[in-house]
């Protein structure tokens, strides 16, 4: 592992560090805000029953059941029920019994009860119209000669506990939007590499072969990896068609530059040696100016088939078969043996039109530099993974009286060469076996 792979970051983690501070962040606020409104409703609680217990207390003597005790006017009554301001003081009332069940003392808005002599919780329904109250009694624990009952309105507990609730539930309904809010802020914030990545790929030029500089998250790195393989590999095919239109052009500027030489000394012939002599250069020339043309549509081919269709899987004993049965003819007609050896299927995966034109210009260049009466073989080894053809032709050996057949240009190859680095094969000249004087050799992965 390099230095740089060890401190390259993940950007899961980055991604996740974000946003999980950014739920951190609102999760603290949100605690804060909880904290702070249960202590304020507390305070505020407290403060309530304080001001009840106030309340209670000054209307206390209006509840006296004693004979000389002093009554409650109307004006005090109204009074003692202004004193009731705070949002959280509620309305309680008091009723003491003796033992015999008498009313000792009744204080509060509450209506007066049935004397019972259980104790402890009830729901009493008191007044006309009837209206819930919440009651709590007890017995004196000494000697049980007094009851007390304390009664709370059910709708006021009803109020109050609204309140509460609405008060410690309001922070909720901030919680939704922040939090998308915040979300969305660290999301974005956690993605910043990625659209660093989208500029500095929307920045590459293919002819200057500028690589992507090494990213710091690790999901990066197949994918940096990629993209860098694929500029090397397309730029290698420029730099090679350029290299290829460059010799082509050159090679198409000499016949043609020839062809007009010897047209003018067609017109100037003095006799018929001269003019059959400048027909069978001008003949030649454009031959080879034919032949350069056919290469340079080739490799356009080959280039587009390599762009624009996938690579399938074929059978290459087949596409053999098709193309050795193709020139049969003209084989036949050049006084050439043609055959083929392969008899178990060579499957691979790659272009079937370009694999065809690749071995057409093998066979092709062998008809075509070889004299009447070669042998030209196709073979082909699926255990070792290559195709060649062979000739039992020797080297220098030109077809005698056929000067328009032999041109030596060597473009053929170099298509052939185009091809299978497209197929990630290796093109070379291969040792003759026995009997054959030269081998041209397609290696697929370890040939």
């Amino acid at each position: 592992m390099t230095q740089a792979t060890a401190r390259s970051r993940s950007l899961m983690l980055h991604l996740l560090a974000w946003a999980l501070g950014a739920l951190v962040l609102v999760w603290a606020s949100f605690i804060v805000v909880g904290f702070k409104t249960g202590i304020h409703e507390a305070d505020e609680l407290t403060d309530g029953h304080l001001a009840s217990v106030v309340h209670l207390l000054l209307r206390q003597h209006e509840g006296k059941f004693d004979a000389g005790g002093p009554g409650v006017r109307e004006s005090e009554a109204a009074a003692l029920a202004a004193l009731k301001s705070h949002d959280y003081q509620q309305s309680m009332s008091v009723v003491v019994w003796s033992a015999s069940g008498e009313v000792v003392t009744h204080t509060g808005e509450a209506p007066l009860p049935a004397f019972t002599p259980a104790e402890g919780f009830a729901d009493l329904s008191l007044g006309t119209p009837p209206m819930p109250w919440r009651t709590f009694s007890r017995w004196d624990p000494n000697d049980r000669s007094r009851k007390v009952m304390v009664l709370l309105s059910v709708r006021e507990r009803d109020e109050l506990a609204e309140d509460i609730a609405e008060q410690m539930a309001q922070p909720g309904f901030w919680l939704l939007p922040v939090v998308a809010l915040a979300l969305g802020w660290a999301i974005r914030r956690g993605l910043n590499p990625l659209r660093d990545l989208s500029r500095d790929v929307s920045g590459l030029d293919v002819h200057e072969n500028k690589l992507l500089s090494t990213q710091s998250h690790r999901e990066f790195k197949p994918v940096v990896d990629s993209i860098n393989t694929l500029i090397q590999r397309q730029h290698a095919v420029l730099v090679r068609e350029r290299e290829l239109s460059s010799e082509m052009a050159h090679e198409l500027r000499t016949p043609l530059a020839s062809l007009s030489l010897h047209t003018g000394l067609l017109r100037s012939a003095r006799n018929d040696a001269e003019r059959e002599q400048a027909l069978a250069r001008i003949e030649h020339d454009a031959r080879r100016a034919n032949q350069v043309m056919s290469h340079l549509l080739a490799l356009a081919r080959a280039s587009r088939t390599e762009m624009a269709e996938a690579a399938q899987p074929l059978d290459l004993l087949e596409i053999a078969r098709q193309v050795v049965g193709d020139y049969a003819q003209l084989a036949l007609e050049s006084g050439h043996d043609l055959a083929l050896v392969g008899e178990s299927p060579f499957v691979l995966t790659g272009h079937a039109v370009l694999l065809e034109l690749g071995l057409r210009n093998l066979i092709e260049n062998a008809l075509s530099h070889t004299p009447r009466g070669t042998l030209v073989e196709v073979q082909l080894d699926p255990a070792a993974r290559w195709l060649q053809v062979c000739d039992s032709g020797q080297a220098g050996e030109t077809p005698p009286g056929a000067p328009g057949l032999s041109l030596g240009l060597g473009l053929g190859h170099r298509v052939v060469d185009k091809i299978a680095a497209i197929h990630n094969a290796r093109f070379a000249a291969a040792p003759p076996s026995a009997g054959f004087g030269s081998c041209y050799r397609i290696s697929f992965g370890g040939g």
